[in-house]
């Protein structure tokens, strides 16, 4: 298998992208740390809760991964703090020695104007999904580059590449994360360590199903009319896109050495 031997660490694993992308990995014979939290500080977020269940996830996220004969470690940590993210890389490497991928993908979305929106909902969307990446990064590359090399991989979105009303936070946040990538692939391309950013465009996961209901027009029925209603005006193919889809790309980068610095769109067409 083209990664046997090799570790993958993936934030937000427990479900979504997050377990698409760990399954893919774990099948190409990477073994794989779970990481996810039960609790945000904040109920703006996708599952409007502060409760999240999502360590619970990547527990049950586990079993399917040790059927597919890999080793699995799932830890619980809040990506936001410090102490968290260093306990994780230190069980991690305790575990398995190193850590070869590093994928970045817990993130939170919310909708809100931005003369309503109460500055606790700005602050857990740039926490998670920036703050967050930072975090991961900053206690992972040293290892790395004790290594001799590694792959990071973040999460951005389309709604990195372009605006999108009453989502001012969010795309500032995955601008912010494509940026990132770009720099720090910058800084680390002598140390034989890549930087890449998937953009995702419209995958049916927690995200959708809360922004379903949050775009919904009158004349929808349904939410699940608002989620087509979204994949006909924005994505050209037509169609939605699928963990699967992310897991694909993610791979990529994971055994590709001279592309770094990317942010690309798995989209089905919507941005240039």
């Amino acid at each position: 298998m083209v990664l046997s031997g090799k570790v993958a660490l993936v934030t937000g694993g427990g479900r979504g992208i997050g377990k698409g992308i760990a399954l893919t990995l774990a099948k190409a014979g990477a073994d794989i740390v779970l990481v996810d939290t039960d609790r945000l500080d904040s109920a703006y977020n996708q599952y409007e809760t502060t409760q999240v269940n999502g360590y619970q996830d990547a527990l049950q996220a586990a079993r399917e991964i040790e059927a597919l004969g890999r080793e699995v470690l799932v830890l619980e940590a809040d990506v936001t703090k410090w102490e968290q993210v260093e306990a994780m890389v230190k069980e991690a490497v305790e575990k398995f020695g190193r850590i070869d991928f590093l994928v970045n993908n817990h993130g939170v979305v919310h909708s809100s104007p931005v003369d309503e929106m109460p500055e606790e909902e700005w602050d857990l969307t740039m926490d998670v999904n920036v703050k967050g990446t930072f975090l991961c990064c900053k206690a992972v590359v040293p290892l790395m580059k004790k290594q001799g090399g590694g792959k990071i991989i973040n999460l951005a979105s389309i709604a990195g590449k372009g605006g999108s009303a009453n989502m001012a936070h969010y795309c500032a946040s995955k601008f912010a994360v494509v940026g990132f990538t770009n720099s720090l692939a910058k800084e680390l391309a002598r140390q034989n360590i890549t930087v890449n950013a998937i953009c995702p465009g419209i995958v049916w996961t927690q995200m959708w199903v809360y922004l379903s209901k949050a775009f919904r027009r009158p004349e929808h029925k349904s939410d699940a009319e608002s989620y087509q209603a979204c994949i006909d005006s924005l994505i050209p193919q037509g169609r939605e896109q699928t963990v699967e889809d992310m897991g694909a790309l993610a791979l990529y980068f994971a055994t590709n050495d001279n592309v770094t610095g990317q942010a690309v769109n798995v989209d089905g067409g919507h941005t240039l």
